[in-house]
């Protein structure tokens, strides 16, 4: 496992379960099938944009069938762990880190929205572990505190608006400037939420940059599927830079199969595997 970064930017995201793995631990055991019904397209046909509810929602399972086995995501606004990875706690639905400043941004927009929240005491204490695995400060009441902070509808909302501002929105709006479907937005916010978009070789500017020196999307004439591939390539690529990434099996065999079949648009039902383990939307 790489040090700690020294600064909170770049961020690189990583996957729980894969790093759980690779240290030897598991957050959850056995393979998980869920069966749940999703919005379907508009009569017509017309295609619509991951931020569509019903997309969107859908997003949020693939991402935690990744994340956390699981498309229970509403389940983890309590989560809260260190998972040796020496970003210190990660924690919500997107596992926001307290070594990499987004748990600190979480907490002060929580805090402004509700002033003497159960967390707003750990502010001074966020702002000196920013950047380290430190818990200093935090401990041992911290994780108490945030799963009794994650029953506020509150703090529920702002886990939702930070995730938004800095993955699913830029993702989304980037992957619509880029000409591409649901999928090719949702291929890029899985990607932002894993590596951020930092200016490192293995962020998500430069996976996308990658990409484009490969094939080009469909806003400058190219093909939407052979500019996918071209980004799925990118991505497996600077998923195996790192050795808690070595398991590119959210990209084989999950969005390489709804590509291979054509389905740009993310229509249930929908059937793939990540680590091994079944799922099922639809």
């Amino acid at each position: 496992m790489p040090p700690p970064a020294p600064a909170p930017a770049p961020r690189i995201r990583t996957s729980r379960r894969t790093l759980l793995a690779v240290i030897g631990a598991s957050l959850v055991a056995g393979p998980v099938v869920v069966s749940q019904t999703a919005g379907a397209a508009p009569a017509g046909g017309k295609a619509v944009g991951l931020d569509d509810p019903a997309k969107k929602e859908i997003a949020m399972k693939l991402v935690c069938s990744a994340e956390n086995s699981s498309l229970e995501w509403k389940e983890y606004y309590r989560y809260c762990e260190d998972i040796g990875d020496g970003r210190g706690y990660t924690a919500g639905i997107i596992g926001f880190c307290s070594g990499t400043g987004d748990m600190l941004d979480l907490v002060e927009l929580y805090t402004q929205r509700k002033p003497g929240n159960v967390l707003a005491k750990y502010l001074p204490a966020l702002r000196e572990v920013d950047g380290s695995d430190s818990h200093e400060g935090l401990d041992p009441t911290y994780k108490g505190d945030w799963e009794e902070a994650a029953e506020d509808p509150e703090f529920q909302r702002a886990q939702n608006d930070e995730r938004d501002r800095v993955y699913f929105d830029p993702a989304v709006g980037q992957g619509k400037a880029d000409g591409l479907g649901v999928l090719g937005q949702f291929a890029y916010y899985d990607a932002i939420v894993m590596h951020g978009d930092g200016g490192d070789s293995t962020s998500f500017r430069s996976i996308r940059g990658r990409a484009l020196d490969e094939a080009k999307p469909p806003s400058q004439g190219g093909d939407e599927t052979d500019y996918l591939n071209a980004f799925l390539d990118a991505r497996v690529w600077a998923m195996k830079q790192e050795e808690a990434h070595s398991d590119t099996s959210r990209v084989d065999t999950a969005q390489r199969v709804f590509l291979r079949k054509g389905n740009l648009n993310l229509d249930t039902p929908l059937e793939w595997r990540v680590y091994g383990d079944p799922y099922r939307i639809g």
